[in-house]
C-alpha cells in the first residue's frame, strides 16, 4: 500500500488526467479527450508523482498505470463515479435530464452467455444505466478491479481486492459434452485415460484451465491431449456440437444440446461446480447498490449452491 506524503497535494483533476491516460493509453490522446494540451497532462502526471513521491505511469506505447498508481486509478474512478451520481441527483431535482451513469464491469464469458444479462435487464429504469462490459477468465477477472479499471467484477477470487467487496454468487456447474459420432469413436470403452489422452478437446482460450482441472480430477493425472482454442461461448459449444472434440458446458445451455440429441453427456453424474463471487467498489454508491442487488437475485435462482465439491 502507498503512502502519500501530503494529502492536501492530492488534486482532482490530477486524478482525472491520470485516469485520462490509462483509459487512452498516452497522453496525446488523453490531452484530445480532455480537451488539453499534452504538456498540461505531462504536468499534473508529474505534480502527481511527486507528491506520492513514485513513478505512476510507464512511458511506453501504450501508456500504463503501475503498481502504486492503482490505488490512485480506483481512487479517480470512486470519485467520478460519485461526482456523476451527485449532479445526477441535483439535475434531477430541477426535472432535468440527469443524462446517464456509465457502470464498468468484468464478466467471465460464460456467465455473460447465460445468467448475468437478466441481472442487467432487472435493473430499474430509473436512473438510467450506461453499461461498459470486459470479458475476462474468472480466475483472472479481479485483475481488472486491482487495476482500477472496473467497479465491479464476476470473479472466482474470494478474498475481497484491496478496497472492494466480496459476496458469494453460488457456483456455475459444468457437464462434459461431446457429439454422439465422437463418442462412438473416443469413448466406446468409457473415460479411460488413455481415450481422454487421445481424444481433442475444446478449450475457451489459454487462461481456460477447466477442462485440464477436469482430467486430473477424473484420472488422477495432469493429461495433455490435444487442443481446440475456441474463444467464443456459441462457437465454442458449436465445435463441440460439430465433433471437433468433447468440452465442459455450463449447464444451462448443456440441457439444450443433450435434450436435443446433438451432444452426449460422456461423464454422467459428474460435474466441475465453479464458485463465482461478486466484488465491487466497497462505496456507498446508488449505482453499485442497485447492480448489486440485481446480480445477486439471479444468481440466486441461476446459480448452484456452492458444496466445495465436483465430480
Amino acid at each position: 500500500m502507498i503512502k502519500l506524503r501530503f494529502m492536501s497535494g492530492l488534486a482532482p483533476v490530477q486524478l482525472r488526467r491520470l485516469a485520462a491516460v490509462a483509459a487512452e493509453g498516452s497522453f496525446e490522446a488523453a490531452a484530445r479527450l480532455l480537451h488539453v494540451t499534452p504538456s498540461a497532462v505531462s504536468q499534473r502526471i508529474k505534480a502527481l508523482e511527486e507528491t506520492v513521491g513514485q513513478v505512476l505511469v510507464r512511458r511506453h506505447r501504450p501508456c500504463d498505470v503501475t503498481e502504486a498508481g492503482r490505488p490512485l486509478l480506483r481512487l479517480a474512478g470512486q470519485l467520478a463515479l460519485l461526482e456523476r451520481e451527485a449532479l445526477a441527483e441535483a439535475r434531477g431535482s430541477l426535472g432535468v435530464d440527469p443524462g446517464r451513469t456509465r457502470v464498468a464491469v468484468v464478466v467471465n464469458a460464460d456467465s455473460l452467455a447465460t445468467w448475468f444479462p437478466p441481472a442487467l435487464a432487472r435493473l430499474p429504469a430509473e436512473p438510467g444505466f450506461s453499461f461498459d462490459l470486459r470479458q475476462d477468465d474468472q480466475d483472472h477477472s479481479a485483475e481488472l478491479l486491482r487495476a482500477g479499471t472496473v467497479m465491479a467484477a464476476v470473479t472466482a477470487q474470494r478474498e475481497p481486492v484491496q478496497g472492494c467487496r466480496a459476496r458469494p454468487l453460488g457456483a456455475m456447474r459444468y457437464r462434459a459434452l461431446a457429439a454422439p459420432p465422437m463418442v462412438d469413436r473416443w469413448f466406446a470403452d468409457g473415460l479411460t485415460r488413455a481415450a481422454l489422452a487421445a481424444a481433442p478437446v475444446v478449450v475457451f482460450d489459454r487462461k481456460d484451465r477447466l477442462q485440464h482441472r477436469f482430467l486430473r480430477t477424473v484420472t488422477g493425472r495432469a493429461l495433455d491431449p490435444p487442443v481446440h482454442y475456441v474463444p467464443s461461448v456459441p462457437a465454442f459449444s458449436a465445435a463441440i456440437r460439430l465433433g471437433l472434440g468433447w468440452g465442459l458446458v455450463p449447464e444451462q445451455i448443456a440441457e439444450d444440446d443433450v435434450a436435443g440429441g446433438s451432444c452426449v453427456d460422456i461423464a454422467p453424474g459428474r460435474v466441475v461446480d465453479v464458485p463465482l463471487y461478486w466484488q465491487h467498489w466497497h462505496l456507498d454508491s446508488p449505482v453499485l447498490v442497485a447492480l448489486t442487488a440485481a446480480v445477486r437475485a439471479v444468481a440466486a435462482e441461476t446459480l448452484r449452491p456452492v458444496t466445495g465439491q465436483d465430480c
